[in-house]
């Protein structure tokens, strides 16, 4: 029962809630500004506009398409203007910078470091210029008034073959901040057990992983992610609503999957805006979300790409107030969810939880 004294659930209040983020690609959070601007230091010709306003708009309209291929041809121009350290220590540090204006106290970013080697950059080398990107936003984040920590997520590309190389380069830099690692890009045709020598190395050095699965492609995608590969997170996981039947009176039956997932609190990585631009959703208000919410799965709220959904972690939520009344409790609920998930150490989730989430909302409450 929320207190008489606690503040209404607007967009302006849910910014200053505290909020927790374990989905969110690097290359899909750039800033437009700073889009145009590293275009003309390195030359890149290619954007379809040069007008801040304009552009922002071209990549949400352009990840509106229904087509998660489409969607995915977005990064074309965000990992073309990554391709320096410069840049990348820019964007990472502004990435910090705005996750933390929005209240985001935790927050995990990936990126696929396979996509910014075009100019000769090494792994290690583009692995430690997000790293200090990541510091330097942090600074300037906490000079404003705010505290936040990223660790980072390393994708591999899917339809390639460096899953393996890229599980050992996050097992390499595990001590610096990097907290796990991912697969990412096209679901059809190239299901997780493709990569499974990575998922067994990542096991035996007690390494953490996501992996994408249940967005572009259906129960079979999760249940080899989790039953074949091992998986501790569902990077979306929106298709295991597949397996959920309900009935005309209300009543549910969950299938042996979802009761798997739900019984293991397997958390889900959702991303509602991104899953309507991509198809994966028709609707905030018809997203599975609701539904899996209600049912007290592991559910997690997330941007996945703030640039191309023209989001950030407090629209998001805001979004899912309007659309299922949620309260500041339901919002609590999603962002202890998110820390109890992370892959950082216990006691630094339990602290996080304990010294800043419940103390944040129960402000708010009244």
């Amino acid at each position: 029962m929320l207190s008489t004294n606690s503040v209404p659930v607007t967009p302006e209040a849910i910014r200053t809630a505290p909020k927790v983020l374990l989905h969110d690609h690097l290359d899909g959070g750039l800033r437009p500004a700073t889009v145009i601007d590293l275009a003309d230091a390195c030359g890149y010709r290619d954007l379809p506009t040069s007008d801040v306003g304009e552009l922002g708009r071209w990549f949400t309209e352009a990840a509106d398409s229904g087509s998660l291929v489409r969607y995915l041809e977005t990064f074309a121009h965000t990992c073309g203007v990554m391709q320096s350290t410069e840049a990348l220590v820019r964007v990472a540090a502004e990435c910090a910078e705005d996750l933390a204006a929005d209240g985001v106290v935790y927050a995990e970013v990936r990126y696929a470091p396979e996509l910014f080697c075009e100019n000769g950059l090494s792994l290690d080398t583009i692995v430690e210029a997000v790293q200090e990107g990541f510091r330097i936003g942090a600074v300037k984040a906490k000079e404003a008034g705010r505290t936040i920590r990223i660790g980072t997520l390393l994708c591999a590309m899917r339809q390639n073959a460096r899953s393996l190389e890229i599980a050992e380069l996050a097992v390499r830099h595990r001590d610096s901040g990097v907290v796990g690692f991912d697969i990412a890009g096209p679901e059809a045709g190239f299901p997780p057990t493709r990569n499974l020598d990575a998922f067994e190395y990542l096991r035996q050095q007690n390494a953490h992983f996501t992996i994408h699965a249940g967005e572009a492609f259906g129960l079979p995608s999760i249940w080899e992610a989790i039953q074949h590969c091992g998986a501790e997170r569902l990077g979306h996981g929106v298709r295991i609503v597949d397996d959920i039947k309900v009935a005309g009176d209300g009543s549910v039956q969950l299938g042996r999957l979802a009761s798997y997932v739900r019984d293991r609190r397997i958390p889900l990585e959702m991303c509602p805006s991104s899953n309507v631009q991509t198809g994966a959703a028709p609707s905030i208000a018809e997203h599975p979300i609701g539904l899996l919410t209600k049912l007290r799965f592991r559910v997690t709220v997330n941007t996945d790409n703030r640039l191309m959904s023209n989001c950030l972690p407090s629209t998001e939520m805001a979004a899912l107030v309007d659309a299922f009344g949620y309260d500041w409790a339901d919002l609590r609920w999603f962002t202890i969810n998110a820390m109890k998930s992370a892959f950082i150490g216990f006691d630094e989730r339990l602290a996080i939880i304990n010294d800043v989430i419940k103390p944040g909302y129960a402000a708010l409450m009244g």
